[in-house]
């Protein structure tokens, strides 16, 4: 296991707010930033001051709130967009230039050396007005290697502290990025950030890949909000790097679910029954066999505890309950039944679920007994 601890720079209220239909408001934004500071993450890009100034309000009340976080704001490699820069009372910028040739030619209408002769006038402006400097290379992923290699060197050599390899299009592996970022750390002495995008369902296994690898930094959004298919979620890499790896965040996932919550909210994007992490459903079992293995023991169905990110394992009855965990249903409420109670009453259970598509609340349960067993419960009927 390695010692190794891994910088997270979340994006949630960049990146992620670039997200389509995407817009917060001044009091979510500062909200969000506080939620990411009292988990611990250490970095947060916090917008894009060029977007103008209703952007650079959002930024300055940010950093006026006194953060543990460094704060990032994000910039095109443009004279007129760093310029816009200046003031924010930030910490580093993000001077994001293409390095793909289709981005290269087909976007901007330059070549390869202009993209070096830019990076090497750019990054030290920035230095002067006193910010470090992140030189993000977007679409790094469809870069051409030996050019890589080139711009990394033009980023070392002009002053940055570190570059952001973007697989801005979601179109890597985690094998690719293992191989790529190993190569890059082998060239250069700048700290590496992997910036993954999820349009493969791949954005936390190429996040961890890159880590595997030699990268320092990651980029994260809560509940992997961003653009199209969205980014490497906070809480899955979060989790994983600690988990799979052994590697350190500082970054404390107990008090997730609530920042989890307002970023659905505020974004308007819910989060999925089956997310991992923060999904409702993802510790709520009802598989007889499941159920059975948690009551005697939580680490036979357990893969890390649930306190650790602020949830509890949740047990319903349903169609593939067994009399176990009727039992346990029926337990929790109060109600001791038995096992050929709980037998009698399994059969209506595994109607019902198939019936109204769901498993039975409460109060459904106490009326099936009711009916079926004859006795009054107190208390539970309503």
């Amino acid at each position: 296991m390695s010692a190794r601890t891994i910088t997270i720079d979340d994006t949630t209220l960049r990146d992620g707010e670039q997200s389509a239909g995407v817009a917060f408001t001044l009091e979510e934004k500062l909200d969000i930033a506080r939620g990411l500071d009292a988990l611990g993450v250490p970095e947060l890009e916090v917008g894009i001051p060029a977007m103008g100034d209703g952007e650079c309000e959002g930024i300055r009340a940010v950093a006026a709130l006194g953060l543990k976080s460094k704060l990032v704001v994000w910039s095109r490699m443009h004279s007129g967009d760093l310029d816009a820069c200046r003031n924010m009372k930030v910490d580093m910028v993000d001077l994001s230039i293409p390095v793909s040739d289709i981005h290269i030619n087909k976007k901007l209408k330059r070549d390869r050396d202009w993209v070096l002769t830019t990076i090497r006038e750019m990054v030290p402006r920035a230095l002067d007005m006193g910010l470090e400097v992140i030189v993000g290379g977007e679409d790094a992923s469809r870069a051409d290697p030996d050019f890589l290699m080139r711009v990394m060197d033009a980023a070392q050599s002009a002053g940055a502290r570190r570059f952001r390899f973007a697989d801005t299009l979601g179109v890597m592996e985690p094998f690719g990025v293992y191989d790529t970022i190993s190569t890059l750390r082998g060239i250069a002495d700048l700290e590496i950030e992997m910036h993954a995008h999820d349009d493969l369902g791949l954005a936390t296994a190429n996040t961890l890949a890159a880590c595997k690898a030699g990268a320092t930094h990651v980029n994260t959004t809560v509940n992997g909000l961003g653009e199209r298919a969205g980014n490497a979620p906070l809480e899955e890499v979060a989790l994983g790097l600690t988990k799979l790896y052994g590697m350190g965040t500082g970054v404390d996932l107990a008090q997730f679910p609530a920042l989890s919550e307002k970023v659905a909210a505020a974004s308007g994007r819910p989060v999925s029954w089956q997310k991992s992490v923060v999904g409702e459903g993802v510790f709520t079992h009802e598989a007889g066999i499941h159920v059975d293995g948690l009551l005697k023991d939580p680490e036979t169905y357990q893969g890390f505890d649930p306190g650790e990110v602020g949830r509890e394992h949740k047990l319903v009855v349903g169609k593939h309950s067994g009399s176990h965990g009727v039992l346990a249903a029926f337990a929790r409420m109060g109600l001791t039944l038995s096992p050929a109670e709980a037998r009698e009453l399994l059969p209506y259970i595994r109607a019902f679920a198939e019936k109204a598509k769901r498993s039975p609340a409460d109060h459904e349960l106490v009326f099936l007994y009711q009916r079926l067993i004859g006795r009054t419960v107190a208390g539970l009927t309503h």
